[in-house]
C-alpha cells in the first residue's frame, strides 16, 4: 500500500473541516465539542501549510507565487474570523450567522487550494517528494498551536519562530479545560 502524500492528507483534512462546519450549523448539542475540534483541526491544518505546503508550491513554478499569496490573504482572514468566533463562544446571538460566513469562505478557500495549488503539486513533484513532505505537514502539525494566532504572522519563519511557544502555551490551555470538564 502506498504511503499517503501531502495532496492527500490535506484534501482529507478539507473534508474533515467541511464536515465538522456542517455539523456546527446543523444546531448539534454537542456544538462546544464540535467547535474546539474544529478550532484545533484549522490552527494546526493551516499553520503546517504556511510552513511547509506554500514555500512548496511557490518553488514549484515561476508565477505560482502570486497564487499562493492569494490562499496566504484568505488563510489570514479565516485566521482573524476564527479568533473572532472563539471569543463570541458558541452560544453568542451572532454566532450561528458569522459561522455561516466563515464556512462559506473556508469552502471557497480549500475549493482553491484543491483546484490550483494541489493540482500544481501533483504536476510538478514525483511521488516520494509529495509522500515525504505528508509527513512533513504531520510533524509541523505536531508542533503548531491548537488557537488561531492572527497577529503572529503566516510566514514560514513566523510559523518557526513563534509556532512552538504557542503550541506549548494552547496545549496547557487545552490540558486545563479539559482538566475542568471532566471534574
Amino acid at each position: 500500500m502506498a504511503e499517503q502524500d501531502v495532496v492527500d492528507l490535506l484534501t482529507a483534512q478539507h473534508e474533515q473541516i467541511s464536515t465538522l462546519l456542517e455539523q456546527l450549523r446543523s444546531g448539534r448539542e454537542d456544538r462546544q465539542e464540535l467547535f474546539t475540534e474544529l478550532v484545533r483541526l484549522l490552527a494546526v491544518h493551516e499553520s503546517a501549510e504556511e510552513e511547509v505546503v506554500h514555500p512548496v508550491a511557490k518553488r514549484a513554478q515561476f508565477g505560482a507565487e502570486e497564487m499562493v499569496d492569494a490562499r496566504v490573504e484568505e488563510e489570514d482572514h479565516a485566521k482573524k474570523a476564527l479568533a473572532e468566533l472563539y471569543d463570541l463562544g458558541v452560544d453568542h446571538p451572532d454566532f450561528s450567522s458569522k459561522l455561516a460566513d466563515f464556512a462559506d469562505a473556508v469552502a471557497k478557500h480549500a475549493a482553491h487550494e484543491e483546484a490550483e495549488e494541489f493540482v500544481l503539486l501533483r504536476r510538478q513533484y514525483s511521488v516520494s517528494q509529495l509522500e515525504h513532505w505528508a509527513g512533513s505537514v504531520r510533524a509541523a502539525e505536531a508542533m503548531a498551536p491548537t488557537r488561531p494566532h492572527p497577529h503572529a504572522g503566516s510566514s514560514p519563519a513566523a510559523n518557526l519562530i513563534a509556532g512552538p511557544p504557542l503550541a506549548v502555551f494552547d496545549r496547557i490551555r487545552d490540558a486545563v479545560r479539559d482538566w475542568r470538564s471532566q471534574n
